[in-house]
């Protein structure tokens, strides 16, 4: 199924189902995904072997340039953004200026919309990296995943490309003292003949274990909303049902959205 990139550094503003107005930040090349992740459900498509396709990432003056241009021509329309996100194709931490990137960032959104919030959507597995989460811990917003309770859920569903295990991933969230947001991606179906589905009682048990340890500020809670890479074996989980979890959540004294 056809799938996309973000082709420049800077696109949108768009509307976001959990965010509001987004005006999306890209540090990746735009022509292929850069991820340590490969997850089966990744709008952006397959994480490509690196070698087969060379690309350089944007510098972190061209960033500069480019941001501060469209939050000029957005001060100057009176457009204003709701927050400013990093996301695009793949994992944004995994530029090697992210530090200094989110503080450029910072600087520019006090200077042109000082009201608008920042916010990282990442896959959590660089946070060990002490100047990774010191730049999260310095923005409005560090949402980060965590789609199962399960060491294979997570290896079936997000496929990474680096040794993690859920029990050390929930430790180093937990470091982050609240101060994170938790972001969760259900979804069904069925991949290389093996049935999917991270809503089943005994899932939901060990994400709900996971929040409680965790306690994030808030979980953030949605489904599958465009084309799969691998077609049209996985689908959405009904937005009834979406809710009934989060009212789980709820229940621990969480703050909880939902995007159906």
């Amino acid at each position: 199924m056809p799938t996309f990139l973000f082709s420049n550094i800077i696109f949108g503003p768009v509307k976001s189902r959990r965010l509001g107005i987004s005006l999306g930040i890209n540090l990746l090349p735009g022509s292929r995904k850069v991820c340590n992740f490969n997850c089966i459900y990744c709008e952006c498509g397959w994480t490509l072997d690196s070698k087969e396709e060379r690309s350089t990432l944007p510098e972190r003056a061209e960033v500069y340039r480019a941001l501060e241009l469209k939050l000029s021509e957005m001060k100057e329309r009176d457009q204003r953004p709701d927050v400013i996100t990093f996301a695009g194709n793949g994992e944004p931490t995994l530029h090697p200026d992210f530090p200094e990137i989110i503080d450029d960032c910072i600087v520019l959104r006090n200077k042109y919309f000082p009201e608008a919030r920042i916010a990282v959507l990442s896959n959590s597995t660089t946070i060990t990296k002490p100047h990774i989460k010191e730049a999260l811990l310095k923005i409005d917003q560090n949402i980060l995943k965590l789609d199962s309770g399960f060491d294979l859920t997570l290896k079936i569903h997000n496929q990474p490309r680096v040794n993690i295990r859920v029990a050390e991933l929930i430790e180093n969230l937990k470091k982050f003292n609240g101060q994170l947001i938790i972001q969760t991606l259900f979804l069904r179906g069925n991949y290389k003949g093996k049935t999917i589905d991270n809503t089943t009682p005994g899932e939901i048990e060990a994400w709900l274990k996971a929040l409680e340890m965790i306690k994030p500020s808030e979980v953030m809670i949605y489904t599958v909303s465009r084309d799969t890479p691998d077609g049209g074996e996985l689908g959405k989980v009904p937005l009834p049902e979406l809710k009934r979890i989060a009212a789980m959540v709820n229940r621990l004294g969480i703050k909880t959205s939902v995007s159906g």
